[in-house]
């Protein structure tokens, strides 16, 4: 059920949250339920926290959905796992489409079932032209797989003569991410009370700022996102930089 109505926090919002969604397995043991019941019950906080997120106006918001990792999970919860993301997809993707949200898919293809593939891909389509906020799907995805594969297309055009390693800086090598022109994430929101960013955009998170909540993920609502957005905008960003007295 959507939680109740929270206004948009006045301020500077970030202009893109990351979220690890975490805490399903445990939601569903407190209850004496399966864990895939943990991963329905999380659906519910996909979509306020989505809904939410686009109608206060910020620009992007990335849910890591599935991980490289993942796939050592027992079997019958990978392929609940990928048909759930399907689903979810396919039943919110008119709606997301008329929130003028652009879907779009980070990590790897390999591996991802063609039916979870092509509900990815319709998705990406049918709203690739939406000018509002952006929603990143990290599915298939590593931190440290997409800085692999960077390095791969790095290699791949400097043998190819296309780039001279010597011209390659920081700046550069963005370009060869999954999502070059994303901003890296402004904040980082982590439920269930885990302090560790397991393995997610290792890249992008150099200066994010971290929060962490004991909320677990199925309970998580857009009140809950507002007091995130609440902590990051207490806190001093500098960057590297000393304070200015």
């Amino acid at each position: 059920m959507e939680d109740e109505y929270i206004p948009r926090p006045e301020g500077e919002l970030p202009r893109h949250v990351a979220i690890i969604m975490d805490g399903n397995g445990r939601w569903a043991t407190r209850r004496n339920l399966p864990r895939i019941a943990g991963h329905k019950a999380g659906e519910a906080a996909i979509t306020d926290v989505v809904r939410a997120a686009s109608e206060w106006g910020i620009e992007a918001l990335t849910l890591f959905a599935f991980s490289t990792e993942n796939w050592n999970r027992p079997e019958n919860e990978v392929q609940f796992l990928m048909s759930f993301n399907r689903n979810l997809l396919e039943q919110r993707v008119e709606e997301f489409h008329r929130r003028n949200i652009r879907i779009r898919h980070l990590g790897r293809r390999d591996r991802i079932p063609p039916s979870t593939l092509k509900a990815i891909d319709d998705a990406t389509n049918l709203t690739r032209n939406n000018t509002g906020m952006q929603l990143n799907i990290a599915f298939n995805y590593g931190g440290r797989a997409e800085i692999v594969d960077a390095v791969r297309r790095v290699c791949a055009e400097a043998r190819e003569g296309r780039l001279d390693p010597r011209d390659l800086d920081e700046e550069t090598f963005r370009k060869y991410l999954y999502l070059p022109d994303m901003p890296d994430p402004d904040l980082l929101i982590r439920t269930a009370g885990e302090m560790r960013i397991s393995n997610f955009l290792l890249w992008e998170l150099a200066y994010t700022e971290i929060y962490c909540t004991e909320v677990l993920w199925p309970d998580f609502r857009r009140r809950h996102l507002a007091e995130a957005i609440r902590e990051y905008q207490r806190r001093e960003r500098k960057f590297g930089r000393v304070k200015e007295e």
